[in-house]
């Protein structure tokens, strides 16, 4: 241990070392990006492709095959996900994780914009979107008034928007739920036909007036000049002046056969702040930034902006996500504190002075480890912050370990600079060997393939870096410390403390250690009964993947019956206001109708625009773990009373993006097939106790008005399908023909449509009339009969297959996997035809993605912590007796699940985990010190004896520190935290006390060779 000898001889340069560390961590501290969760490219995107008035069938022929068909000819392609509804179509494609996602972003992009010219034109949207944690909203805020017009709120947001945009750190700002402001041309058709034109000519005269194409530059002299042409409309009077035809030698403008004004497009998007109109601006923050700043920096720019509203319109500042990042820094905070009181008080025995030097580690180890964090490019967010609960419990160990080995020698008559060296020499390498354990337990974690595993490295990462931290601090900055403070004329017998130790020592494990090495394998049997015992539990404990993020907001998803109206989902979305706003813990409401809220969370995308659906973002006071679940169920089932909409309150959760806790995607080729077997397996859910907000999206058909055309009647009055299609869009939707940029810039669509007040009605195709021969003008009716056609509401694809997937939620209280495993039951029972199969989804399959690469990880970590125990004792033997602590541990990790009510969870694995590492730790305490012993001349029994004794106390003292400093977390209830502190807290009890038996047992029945001390 040369390093240890120059650190307590070589003290000053130990003291500017870590000073230094200290105040780097300090700076860490200040300039580590902070966020609410950990961001990292995403090789995942989304088309949207929106065709009003098209049908899901024809969406599905004329423009997601041919997507689908070039999307999964790109490499590392891994599903290709497409949902297709009324008008509009979301192909979700997502890459192998480790593909570079700007480049597959790329080619998506290459390919999508190739295939456009071959789509259909009325084709009004085909867009490419990015998947990305950094589209995640920090703040969202309202410019609300009850009476000004749209105008002037769109426009105050606009401002809004472009100075959000100027703070450091705001990546993007966005308005949501204003209208589009567009130039209305309310063609009149009398007037055209009686002039002899048809409405194509109108559409058409102002797309080539607007088009906007450069000139080209003309060189004169020694100068060069732009040559401007015609370009956009920039006013009213421009559109009106178009000249449409000529007739009787007189020009007709559009203003002789139209009417232009400025107008709203018809509203799709409603949004209101706690009851009340409301425009929204939200940001995002750019990567790498400190989300406190950021807002405090968009604070700042707010509270600038809000001086110079006018009257009548208020600055509501709802969502702040930094308030949820501060909670848990807080939380992490208090966690520390309250740690390091309990850790002082199980260091008593070791001597105020031995406690307040191991009492330094903490804080170092954290220091160096979060400068080190930063140095590696990660963020302080939930998954680092969970690493760091963790390390708290780990850190002291090895400092314990020094510090008691050299309290020992100076009751043994050392001197203290001699007891620091050959205490820290004597257990240096047992100290390596448990921290390098440690380290590869936590090595699957940090391998851990696909989309999750990138999602939680910043979690090991964070606490193998500070573990590793703490044990230079053990075999440095300790033994200096040790060498420097510690009493050196100790009792030989310790403190009051540790002569209470040590009787309690002798007169219960003593007696109970000689009793098994008498009985070696009664011992070990009884051991045995217990492990297999504990397994029995597994199936009352239950499985899950991630737990609820228990933040203070949920969200309420509306689903109004397919074809209902944008005022129908709007009357539900006021039902769900009124009975929020009567309880007191709700904060803000935030309601878009039409769509959902805008992003707030990281895997949770909202819907694009629809009239059929909603959304409510509630903010609650405080997120109470106690009381908040009750609230919500009961919200739950008030909100289910509403008869007309499905009204469904979903917490936010941890992990992947998910439909749902269970998802059975149903596979094959007939859309009516689909829809049979889909009810089925609705039913099969409707009938498991334990589901709720069960979702079947195809149960019920829609029914469209079809206004099918007589070709052969059209074709003898000279009416082509294409001119009588265009026609219908103009009078029922409007079709854009050209485009008007405002003096700031700012393009407006020039939207040309048939008068009408509010959304049409049926009977305003009684009055279209479409241009046939020779200018004729012939009523739609006459050429096309009007009829009711029903047809799907919806199509889903999965990997260019259709497919049906019933969704359902999971009950407070009930586990998800019991349930999951009663629903796959009674759908295994359901008779399917040839061709069409059911495959599990939603967490199943989550998990197994998120999981199913671990294999490899965790052989190459078993076998190099058995390389590592192999390396450093020498024996096989020596390494079956250090590995057999770990079922042990396991016990107690089991039996605290049980108890406290927490399943097998993602984070409940991650403490097992840490616990293999913590056990293998004090195991390797007690083997190495047995065999010095042994070399040093004593004899088996013996050795075996006095090692459990001597060892008891370290091992203990890491023991009890290990949970001084979890249990605070535990007793807290936090599902991300709670599951795993119970586990490493119910394994260090049970190890502790199996374990200081079992493990001397097997030493004495496998008692491996030692050589003679040299």
């Amino acid at each position: 241990m040369r390093l240890t000898d120059f650190a307590v001889r070589r003290w000053q340069f130990t003291v500017i070392v870590f000073v230094m560390a200290a105040a780097l961590g300090v700076a860490s501290w200040r300039t580590i990006p902070r966020g609410e969760d950990p961001t990292f490219p995403i090789p995942s995107y989304t088309v949207i492709a929106v065709y009003p008035g098209a049908t899901p069938v024809d969406l599905e022929r004329l423009v997601v095959k041919p997507v689908e068909a070039k999307l999964t000819a790109l490499d590392l392609v891994k599903k290709v996900d497409a949902k297709i509804g009324d008008g509009l179509a979301t192909i979700f494609v997502e890459f192998e994780s480790h593909a570079d996602a700007d480049r597959k972003y790329d080619e998506v992009t290459r390919e999508v914009n190739a295939l456009r010219p071959t789509l259909p034109p009325e084709l009004l949207r085909l867009d490419v979107k990015k998947t990305s944690a950094l589209d995640v909203n920090i703040v969202q805020v309202a410019l609300v008034s009850p009476t000004a017009p749209y105008a002037q709120l769109d426009s105050l947001a606009e401002a809004l928007e472009d100075r959000l945009e100027t703070v450091p750190g705001v990546r993007r700002a966005e308005r949501w739920a204003a209208p589009r402001r567009e130039v209305r041309v309310s063609v009149d058709l009398g007037r055209v036909a009686q002039l002899g034109l048809a409405p194509g000519q109108v559409l058409q005269a102002i797309g080539s007036e607007s088009a906007d194409i450069p000139g080209g530059s003309v060189d004169a002299g020694g100068r060069r000049f732009n040559v401007r042409t015609t370009g956009s409309y920039a006013s009213l009077d421009e559109v009106r002046r178009t000249v449409v035809a000529g007739r009787a030698g007189a020009l007709v403008r559009v203003g002789d056969v139209a009417d232009v004004e400025w107008a709203y497009a018809d509203p799709t998007y409603v949004g209101r702040y706690d009851g009340k109109r409301a425009v929204f601006v939200t940001a995002t923050q750019q990567e790498g930034q400190n989300i406190e700043a950021v807002r405090d920096g968009i604070w700042r720019e707010l509270d600038r902006f809000e001086a110079t509203l006018p009257g009548g319109i208020a600055l509501a500042r709802g969502f702040d996500q930094a308030e949820n990042v501060s909670h848990r820094l807080a939380r992490l905070g208090e966690d520390f504190a309250i740690a390091i009181l309990l850790v002082l008080v199980t260091l008593l025995p070791l001597g105020l002075r031995a406690s307040l030097i191991v009492m330094i580690s903490i804080p170092l180890s954290l220091a160096i480890g979060l400068v080190l964090l930063h140095a590696g490019g990660f963020s302080l967010n939930q998954l680092s912050i969970v690493g760091f609960v963790i390390a708290l419990g780990l850190l002291v160990d090895d400092s314990v370990v020094v510090v008691e080995n050299i309290a020992r020698l100076l009751r043994g008559g050392a001197s203290r600079r001699e007891a620091a060296m050959a205490g820290t020499r004597q257990i240096g390498v047992a100290v390596l060997g448990a921290t390098a354990t440690l380290v590869f337990a936590f090595l699957p974690l940090m391998v851990l393939p696909g989309t999750a595993g990138k999602y939680i490295r910043s979690l090991p990462v964070a606490v193998v870096l500070t573990v590793l931290a703490s044990l230079l601090v053990s075999l440095t900055v300790i033994p200096w410390l040790a060498s420097l403070l510690l009493a050196e004329h100790a009792d030989p017998h310790g403190n009051r403390f540790l002569r209470a130790f040590d009787r309690l020592v002798e007169r219960t494990y003593a007696p109970l250690l000689r009793r098994a090495l008498a009985h070696p394998r009664q011992a070990l049997g009884l051991a045995a009964l217990v492990v297999v015992a504990s397994a029995g539990l597994v199936p009352f404990i239950g499985f899950s993947l991630f737990p609820k993020a228990e933040t203070p907001r949920f969200r309420v998803d509306i689903r109004a019956p397919d074809g209902a109206s944008l005022a129908a989902t709007d009357s539900a979305a006021r039902f769900a206001e009124r009975l929020l706003a009567r309880r007191p813990q709700v904060r803000t409401i935030f309601t878009s109708v039409g769509r959902d809220n805008p992003q707030v969370y990281y895997n949770v995308f909202p819907r694009e625009e629809q009239a059929g659906v909603g959304q409510l973002f509630v903010l609650l006071d405080r997120y109470d773990p106690k009381r908040t679940p009750a609230l919500l169920d009961s919200l739950r089932s008030e909100l289910a009373a509403y008869p007309a909409a499905r009204l469904e309150l979903r917490e936010f959760e941890n992990g992947p993006p998910i439909d749902a806790p269970i998802a059975l995607r149903i596979q094959g080729p007939d859309l009516d097939t689909l829809r049979s077997l889909a009810s089925r397996v609705e039913a099969a859910l409707r009938a498991t106790p334990g589901t709720e907000y069960v979702l079947n999206p195809v149960r019920l058909r829609r029914t469209d008005l079809q206004l099918a055309l007589d070709r052969e009647k059209a074709g003898l009055l000279g009416v082509p399908s294409v001119e009588f299609d265009r026609t219908v869009r103009l009078a029922v939707a409007g079709v854009p023909a050209g485009t008007l940029r405002e003096a700031d810039g700012d393009a407006r669509d020039v939207v040309v449509r048939l008068p009408h007040a509010g959304r049409p009605r049926p009977e305003a195709l009684d009055r279209i009339w479409v241009t046939g021969a020779n200018g004729a003008q012939v009523p739609v009716r006459q050429v096309a009969s009007l009829r009711f056609k029903a047809s799907p509401t919806e199509i889903q694809r999965y990997d260019k297959e259709r497919t049906v997937t019933v969704t359902s939620n999971v009950r407070t209280g009930y586990n998800t996997d019991r349930v999951t495993r009663d629903v796959l039951a009674r759908v295994a029972a359901l008779p399917l035809p040839a061709g069409y199969r059911v495959v599990p989804g939603g967490e199943i399959e989550s998990r197994q993605e998120s999981f199913g690469g671990i294999g490899t990880a965790v052989i190459v970590a078993t076998f190099a912590i058995l390389a590592i125990l192999v390396l450093e004792f020498g024996t096989f033997r020596s390494t079956l007796t250090v590995a057999s602590v770990i079922p042990l541990g396991v016990v107690g990790g089991l039996v605290a699940l049980f108890l406290s009510g927490n399943t097998l969870s993602f984070t409940a694995m991650i403490g097992f985990v840490a616990l293999i590492g913590i056990e293998i730790k004090t195991s390797i305490l007690l083997v190495d010190f047995t065999n010095q012993l042994r070399a040093e001349g004593m004899d088996l029994d013996a050795a075996v004896q006095k090692a459990g004794e001597v060892r008891f106390l370290p091992i203990v003292l890491t023991a009890l520190t290990a949970i001084g400093g979890l249990l605070p977390v535990a007793l807290q209830g936090t599902a991300l935290y709670a599951p795993l502190a119970w586990v490493i807290i119910g394994g260090l009890v049970s190890s502790t006390l199996l374990a200081r038996l079992v493990t001397p047992v097997l030493y004495r029945l496998l008692a491996p060779p030692v050589a003679p001390a040299a």
